[in-house]
């Protein structure tokens, strides 16, 4: 049941991050607030798909 997604940023588009979902619990796409070197600051993360 549980998938990698790829994390992207919400302010500069690039992927950063890779985790892994359980798609049964978190069906729509997930975002965490994490640091983003391109930015320098923490940003909003969403799934890519």
């Amino acid at each position: 049941m549980r998938s990698i997604v790829t994390m992207a940023c919400v302010d500069c588009r690039e992927r950063n991050y890779s985790t892994e979902k359980n798609k049964k619990n978190d069906a729509n796409r997930i975002e965490f607030k994490k640091f983003c070197p391109r930015c320098g600051h923490h940003t909003l993360h969403r799934e890519t798909r």
